[in-house]
């Protein structure tokens, strides 16, 4: 019994890989801020600074990682995205749903870079083919089959 319990007390501290879906890193993690610190860049660019995320999804498995997130104001500010950078450089946003965001991130060495995001996609545009192969660790769960 007390084997079963610090088995699962591991599992809850250092979360569970399930096959396809990877694990969240952990808040306060090297791993963790190094993810939102790859695509802070991107996003202050398009939505201006400063921003934070609430993380809906945070996937993490060998070098590559996916996020599901959602841009804000530090505090909780909502974005008005018609108020924004990307929109004075005339960025069509009837196109656009939100600011919602996902990445797709791969590790060189020590560092997460954004390999792939967008910012209000109107499709789950990751479940491409070629996405779908090169990061199966993470989203393998919502690609076909």
């Amino acid at each position: 019994m007390r084997q079963l319990m610090w088995v699962w007390a591991a599992m809850v501290m250092f979360g569970t890989q399930v096959a396809g879906q990877g694990i969240e890193p952990a808040r306060g993690s090297a791993d963790r801020a190094g993810l939102m610190d790859a695509i802070r860049p991107h996003v202050e660019w398009q939505l201006g600074r400063p921003i934070e995320f609430v993380v809906y999804d945070l996937r993490m498995a060998g070098n590559v990682a996916f996020a599901n997130l959602q841009p804000q104001r530090p505090g909780g500010g909502e974005i008005d995205i018609t108020q924004t950078p990307m929109a004075a450089r005339g960025v069509d946003l009837s196109f656009m749903d939100g600011t919602s965001l996902q990445v797709l991130y791969e590790k060189t060495g020590d560092t997460w870079v954004a390999v792939h995001w967008a910012i209000g996609p109107t499709d789950v545009w990751y479940v491409a083919e070629e996405l779908c192969q090169a990061y199966s660790a993470v989203i393998g769960d919502v690609c076909a089959p």
